[in-house]
């Protein structure tokens, strides 16, 4: 059967597309992808206890202040911090390789394979890292799942909304986040907020919680209190609006209705971010009439002046996938499209297809030092990651 895995930095990146789906059988995806899932899955042992959960180390002082923190970092410290790499989950030694080489401020485990996330890999991980790296995969539950070969499966949000209560989903959330949490993950591209009632396997689908925006919020702020309940940071996503667009951004632009309608719908979820207590926040690429110009909403200013101004969320913002989504690659090499998205006023550039750090490295501290990436933004945006690590 074809997987598809995501592989670590100097590692080639093999995108299985266009797989045919075993009759029967739901997919998963990869960051959004469709991936067939097994037919026989391996039933979890209730038994045998999950492994403990490794502790990140740090070679520095913890002081209250995030920004002296960051002050203290040269700039390829600096900008290694903004950038998410994805990594092979088959491949733990390539992964400590990859944190220790470049000290990037987090890596993304994606695809099938679950070497990663087991016998305390990613403890060694953390060992070689200066900064605590952040470890993100996408776990909503359905398609998009990581560790349901390991610790069992996990509803679509839309039959956690039809099924259970916002504290029966919390409690859920909670317990998949103290699974995360112990094979030393920290971050979860969770919960989808997207408003919709298209078919349960378009790109949004079922990933949604329902079409009615107010309980999307009531059941996306349940979920997020869950994760959180179990220490593992939730990602909201995918800002400002996937759930009306016109297509799939892995195979095109995606052109939502214009500003005005996503206000009235698509946006409610994030009014009173508040609510939902500390999160993070994924900007899609999502082409918005009156308010991108064409230009996805992951590298545009505006889109995160909206964010910023109108929604007055000020916690760390990561933009969805550089690295294999043609609404990007199709018009930036990726270098070029970190260094937008952080320009325009990403916190955090992820790209899933990993390899290229030194490139873009390069790139952004180049940037950094001819001014075209502004030291004061760079710094803001290294704060905001180390707050959102919880090192101060």
């Amino acid at each position: 059967m074809n997987r598809r895995f995501l592989a670590a930095s100097g590692v080639a990146f093999a995108v299985i597309a266009g797989c045919s789906l075993v009759a029967g059988l739901q997919p998963r995806t990869v960051s959004g992808l469709a991936v067939p899932r097994t037919a026989d899955r391996p039933v979890p042992d209730p038994v045998a206890p999950p492994p403990a959960a490794p502790a990140p180390t740090s070679r520095l002082a913890r002081p209250d202040d995030c920004a002296s923190l960051a002050a203290g970092l040269d700039d390829r410290a600096q900008v290694a911090q903004l950038v998410v790499v994805g990594v092979s989950g088959d491949n733990p030694a390539a992964t400590v390789s990859l944190v220790r080489d470049h000290q990037v401020g987090g890596i993304f485990v994606g695809g099938n394979a679950t070497a990663l996330l087991k016998d305390r890999s990613l403890a060694a991980v953390q060992a070689v890292a200066k900064v605590p790296v952040a470890v993100s995969v996408d776990e909503e539950g359905g398609r998009v799942q990581r560790i349901d070969d390991l610790d069992g499966d996990l509803p679509s949000a839309r039959t956690m909304a039809e099924k259970k209560s916002p504290a029966e989903v919390r409690e859920l959330a909670a317990e998949r986040g103290r699974q995360l949490r112990a094979r030393g993950v920290t971050v979860d591209f969770a919960p989808d907020t997207d408003v919709t009632d298209a078919p349960d396997g378009d790109v949004i689908g079922d990933r949604s919680f329902s079409p009615d925006p107010a309980r999307v919020k009531t059941y996306a702020k349940a979920f997020a209190e869950g994760l959180r309940d179990a220490g593992i940071q939730p990602v909201l996503k995918h800002f400002p609006g996937h759930g009306h667009g016109s297509g799939d951004s892995h195979k095109g632009t995606v052109v939502t209705p214009p500003l005005g309608k996503l206000r009235a719908v698509d946006l409610v979820p994030y009014r009173g971010i508040a609510d939902y207590g500390p999160v993070a926040v994924m900007v899609g690429h999502l082409d918005v009439p009156d308010l991108t110009d064409g230009v996805p909403a992951s590298l545009s200013p505006a889109a995160y002046r909206l964010l910023r101004g109108e929604f007055a969320f000020d916690g760390p913002v990561v933009t969805d996938d550089l690295g294999a989504m043609k609404a990007i690659t199709a018009q930036y090499p990726l270098p070029e499209a970190v260094l937008k998205a952080l320009q325009a006023g990403a916190d955090q550039a992820l790209w899933s297809s990993g390899g290229r750090v030194d490139v873009v490295l390069d790139r952004l501290v180049k940037a950094v030092q001819s001014g075209e990436l502004p030291k004061t933004r760079v710094q803001e945006s290294v704060t905001r990651v180390l707050r959102g690590k919880g090192l101060c």
